[in-house]
């Protein structure tokens, strides 16, 4: 039963939420065509909010919440890249 358990066990959903303006300051295009293939996982919940007022943050960064905790990179790929990972 133990290696079922494993087998079958539901994962906790992935909450990410966005900061419209911070999408806006630093992704392109391509950035969100490359983010469509984790946002089509159903184990990933996101949304996107006008301003989450994190204006410090939010304009020297890409960043994302997840799951309440802020998650900063470089650019929105790097962070794309850590999406990713937390999501495994």
């Amino acid at each position: 039963m133990n290696v079922l358990g494993k087998w079958f066990s539901k994962k906790e959903k992935l909450k990410i939420e966005f900061c419209e303006k911070n999408l806006d300051r630093f992704y392109s295009e391509e950035d969100f065509v490359q983010f469509s293939t984790l946002f089509n996982d159903k184990r990933i919940e996101y949304k996107e909010y006008q301003c989450q007022s994190k204006c410090k943050e939010c304009k020297k960064s890409p960043y994302a919440i997840v799951n309440g905790e802020m998650i900063t990179c470089e650019s929105p790929l790097e962070l794309l890249g850590t999406l990713k990972k937390m999501n495994k």
